[in-house]
């Protein structure tokens, strides 16, 4: 006797190959599409174009910016951060200080506009600290900053922004920023100090070469 309530067959739940492929695409997609948030929103890749943060950082190695530090918190003394410099800093006719310097100091006011290229340099100084260098170390506050990562280019050189005794105060939501290789660093001495706004983010890691993967 036949079952009653016969029908169709139910299908064996295998997936069609167009199905299959629509699915692949999909996951791919999703996949590019987080990538590209991370890289865009909170993880940033930053190849070292110059010689400026030698030995801390070679030419041509690639760094990880953290964004997400820049817009949750404030930069610290020591920090290394890739932001954007003001207008007049990229020429190759020379940096730009926004006001006349002083004998003997360093520019103390940066041009109003913020330039389209990044630089990578360290926080030397905060809002508020007052800065002088000698022979290529910082004077913060009136003490010498212990500064164990900085190369010797400026040692016994008074030319080139490696002495500037006379001291300048950084503006409230300003900072400082110096490049490790003192002699061959175009930087805050220069151009002065820079907003916080242009800040991009930390730099925290080196991911390559290989040889040279580790934490900053």
């Amino acid at each position: 006797m036949s079952e009653a309530g016969g029908g169709t067959p139910a299908g064996d739940g295998k997936a069609s190959p167009g199905s299959s492929l629509l699915e692949l695409v999909m996951i791919v997609a999703v996949a590019l599409g987080l990538a590209l948030g991370i890289q865009a929103f909170v993880i940033k890749p930053y190849k070292i174009p110059s010689e400026s943060m030698v030995p801390t950082l070679q030419v041509g190695e690639r760094v990880l910016v953290n964004r997400v530090g820049a817009r949750f918190g404030t930069p610290s003394v020591g920090d290394i951060v890739v932001f954007h410099p003001p207008t007049g800093a990229e020429s190759s006719a020379g940096s730009q200080c926004g006001e006349r310097v002083r004998s003997g100091a360093p520019c103390a006011k940066s041009t109003p506009a913020k330039a389209k290229v990044n630089f990578i340099k360290r926080v030397v100084g905060e809002p508020g600290d007052t800065i002088a260098v000698r022979e290529g170390h910082v004077i913060r506050n009136g003490k010498l900053t212990d500064e164990p990562f900085i190369s010797d280019t400026c040692q016994n050189e008074e030319g080139t922004g490696c002495t500037l005794p006379t001291p300048i105060t950084i503006p409230p939501g300003h900072y400082f920023m110096m490049g490790d290789n003192r002699g061959q660093s175009d930087d805050s001495r220069f151009w002065g100090p820079i907003p916080e706004s242009w800040i991009i983010g930390n730099a925290f890691a080196t991911y390559w070469p290989v040889k040279r993967v580790g934490v900053l």
